[in-house]
């Protein structure tokens, strides 16, 4: 039969209650998830242009990891600001601001590299105001997320959320290695209006939400935040866990090297390199979201950070393009679950009235551990070499997971996603 009319109450109240988890049966966030799609499409393309045109025009990796740290120290600078601003004014049109000015950044390095302008300097300034752009972007989008589906759909709406961000990361920069070859102009045009698509399907997001209470500017609500982690022994571990464990295991910098140098292949190579953490973290985000984690997440994601080290020592001493592929494909796989598993922590466990504050500081843990492991990582490898560099990181990695199952316990036992240990005695109550 196809009509609802033989079904039990039961039958219907189930039918509702898998409705209500379905995360695209929300209108806002099917909007939400393709316009995170569009802009993570842009900025990978983005990023495929500027390392290829950097390695280029110098060979560094000192140069190449310093494309990392212009990256990061905007989210460092501007933490503070940017969860305020998200906290205090409609989280939509903060995102919007920064993906029209992304546009326009990545236009105007569509134009300079026609006209043979796009030297070193002028790179390095436009991916600066970029990172100033994401350090109000990501952790804005972070708390717009929650308040676009009921709480039980959250942990599958992170999911789906992620999948966005790595179709985007696995498309990007294999769309830009090819693209490439008509020249970098044509990369940077084309992330332009992938970047004013998503500004356009940001627009048409309807959501209630209440009003954000307009208290005057502090030293206490710009710190509320970093009080709020502080506060909760589970949330820093995991947030610091992945600062410390994926900063010394980042590779991503050296990938230039690793294409051209070490494993002889060229643009197009690049981008399926960049591409193959992101075919595993997207396989693991789709199954997260159909079957979304539910007991001993502490330590399923202390396994998966020691998996994506050791992922990474495989990487850093493949010689085989095929082989080296598979060491990123296990390392995105292993990377997403400890992503689903701290955001929904996060997210779960915060307040919407101060999501922009905790999510800012999380960015801020994240970036490092991209952005400035990729810098850490061009330092090294600098230094010692290319391989060195990513077999040190890789044993730095399991490491620091041997060293936080020690230090934060609470994190080690935490069973349930949204069943969170009692606070240890003396530690103030959540609301401060």
């Amino acid at each position: 039969m196809s009509g609802d009319a033989g079904l039990s109450p039961a039958s219907s109240s189930a039918s509702a209650q898998t409705l209500s988890h379905a995360p695209f049966s929300y209108p806002a966030f099917r909007l939400f998830w393709f316009a995170r799609l569009s802009t993570t499409f842009a900025y990978q393309m983005f990023g495929v242009a500027v390392g290829w045109q950097v390695y280029d025009l110098t060979r560094s990796a000192y140069v190449l990891g310093l494309v990392g740290l212009a990256q990061f120290l905007p989210s460092v600078v501007l933490v503070l600001a940017s969860g305020h601003i998200a906290d205090r004014y409609d989280r939509r049109y903060v995102v919007r601001a920064c993906q029209a000015i992304e546009a326009l950044v990545a236009l105007a390095l569509a134009v300079m590299a026609a006209n043979g302008h796009a030297g070193v300097q002028p790179i390095f300034l436009c991916v600066v105001v970029i990172g100033a752009m994401r350090a109000f972007e990501t952790p804005t989008l972070q708390a717009l997320l929650p308040t676009l589906v009921p709480p039980q759909a959250l942990p599958r709406a992170v999911a789906l959320s992620s999948s966005a961000g790595q179709t985007g990361v696995i498309l990007g920069p294999a769309l830009g290695g090819f693209l490439y070859v008509a020249g970098a102009p044509v990369v940077y045009a084309t992330a332009a209006g992938l970047f004013l698509l998503a500004h356009v399907l940001l627009a048409l997001v309807r959501m209630e939400r209440a009003v954000p209470v307009s208290t005057p500017v502090s030293l206490e609500s710009l710190f509320a935040g970093i009080a709020f982690i502080k506060r909760r022994p589970v949330v820093l571990g995991a947030i610091s866990l992945d600062l410390f464990a994926v900063l010394l295991g980042g590779a991503t910098a050296l990938l230039p090297i690793y294409a051209r140098d070490i494993l002889g292949t060229g643009a197009w190579g690049l981008g399926l390199l960049r591409s193959a953490p992101a075919v595993g973290a997207l396989g693991m985000a789709l199954f997260l979201a159909h079957r979304p984690l539910d007991r001993h997440v502490g330590r399923v994601m202390f396994a998966a950070v020691a998996v994506f080290g050791l992922a990474t020592l495989v990487f850093g001493v493949s010689r085989w393009l095929p082989l080296s592929m598979l060491a990123l494909v296990l390392l995105g796989a292993s990377d997403m679950i400890s992503v689903v598993i701290r955001t929904s922590l996060v997210q779960l466990d915060t307040p919407d009235a101060m999501r922009g504050r905790v999510s800012a500081v999380n960015s801020v843990f994240v970036g490092a551990s991209n952005q400035l492991g990729e810098f850490e990582s061009g330092m090294l490898a600098g230094l010692f070499g290319p391989v060195a560099s990513v077999v040190i990181g890789g044993l730095g990695t399991l490491l620091v997971v041997a060293a936080w199952m020690r230090l934060f316990p609470a994190l080690t036992q935490r069973d349930r996603m949204r069943d969170p240990l009692p606070e240890p005695a003396g530690h103030p109550s959540s609301g401060g």
